[in-house]
């Protein structure tokens, strides 16, 4: 799509760049595979207009969800290369948890006092949507003013398929259970050749667009990921940016963007050699301020502190992004690829962070009203 070079783009032709986009001009996709391909004094550059950027948009908020995940069971019939969660039939640490487990996880989870439950877990090879609508309703019940965050375009078209019904009856039968916005994960990197070195069984790009638009259609706002750091190229990171700023030009339903760096410890796809050992530092700076300056149309940028350590998520706060994400507790997967300190992030500590770039720390809902 793109063979721009680093090497072709002087200094002077960077400082352009920056400034035609703080003037309010879109970055071409051109423009971000040249950010992207920095890689010396110049990526402090692209960090400051992208966090000049974020002050403009957002001001000098840092902001954060109190949530909690429930990974309902990690039996997969999926086999993701970068997946070190999931688990087959027969293997010793397999686990599900029934509707009286969420139902006390649920109540564990209100008396922490969350304002959001997300929950995203292994394709069970008993699911269909009802399963799905089954796991909603019961956190709904235990919790009714608690936001769901949960599913994803994966499950969606998983239950549709399961159960003979199309993906839009799915998502409507998630929201009348009391879904309040689906997660925009399942999208790794939305190009279909890659798709297929880590994910082959999972939907193709078209498949996920289709059903976040869909979501979109019916009120259901998404977020908006991307994985990187494995075995996709900087073109490919470039061609992923743009479907998301393509879709939110059409449907404004994305609520935030998050990039997810690799982690390889424990995943096939690193272990047989296929991918790398994850995104270097200046990988993560660059996916957070060239996110910040591509995704005009995107209010949020967040880092995830779980993926790349407090003390890179805060550089990342530097770089254009406004928020820490969720205080997470019972983080399983990101734990299961072999990411360490999961579970759980203290507001207090958020705090510190956040005022030591001189930055007030508030609290929010999935929706982004502050609380």
């Amino acid at each position: 799509m793109v063979s721009m070079r680093k090497d072709d783009l002087p200094e002077k032709e960077v400082g352009r760049i920056l400034d035609d986009v703080l003037d309010g001009h879109r970055l071409t996709p051109e423009d971000a595979y040249a950010l992207f391909s920095l890689n010396d004094r110049r990526v402090w550059d692209v960090a400051e207009a992208a966090d000049w950027k974020r002050s403009r948009c957002n001001g000098e908020v840092v902001t954060y969800v109190r949530n909690q995940n429930i990974n309902v069971t990690n039996l997969c019939i999926n086999s993701c290369g970068f997946c070190g969660f999931s688990r087959k039939p027969g293997d010793g640490d397999v686990y599900y948890h029934d509707s009286d487990m969420v139902r006390k996880k649920t109540r564990e989870a209100q008396s922490r006092g969350v304002s959001e439950i997300c929950t995203v877990s292994g394709l069970h090879p008993d699911f269909d949507a009802y399963s799905y609508v089954d796991i909603i309703s019961t956190i709904r019940e235990a919790a009714p003013g608690i936001h769901i965050h949960a599913s994803n375009p994966m499950e969606v078209a998983y239950g549709a398929r399961k159960s003979g019904i199309s993906t839009v009856e799915m998502l409507t039968m998630l929201k009348e259970a009391g879904l309040g916005s689906l997660c925009g994960t399942a999208a790794e990197i939305l190009v279909d050749d890659v798709r297929k070195k880590i994910c082959p069984g999972k939907v193709s790009t078209a498949e996920w667009v289709r059903i976040i638009r869909e979501a979109h259609a019916l009120g259901i706002r998404t977020t908006a990921t991307i994985m990187y750091g494995h075995c996709e190229s900087v073109a490919d990171r470039v061609e992923h940016l743009a479907v998301l700023r393509d879709i939110q030009d059409e449907t404004g339903g994305f609520t935030e963007f998050v990039p997810l760096s690799f982690i390889h410890m424990n995943t096939p796809l690193y272990r047989k050699g296929l991918a790398r050992a994850g995104a270097t530092g200046r990988e993560d700076l660059l996916m957070t301020a060239v996110s910040r300056l591509f995704l005009d149309n995107i209010p949020h940028i967040q880092v995830s502190w779980v993926k790349t350590g407090l003390k890179m998520a805060q550089l990342g706060l530097m770089a254009g992004a406004d928020d820490l994400g969720g205080t997470m507790f019972e983080e399983s997967i990101s734990k299961g690829a072999g990411a360490l300190n999961t579970d759980y992030l203290d507001p207090a500590e958020m705090k510190r962070i956040a005022e030591d770039l001189g930055r007030t720390l508030r609290r929010r809902d999935t929706l982004y009203n502050l609380i």
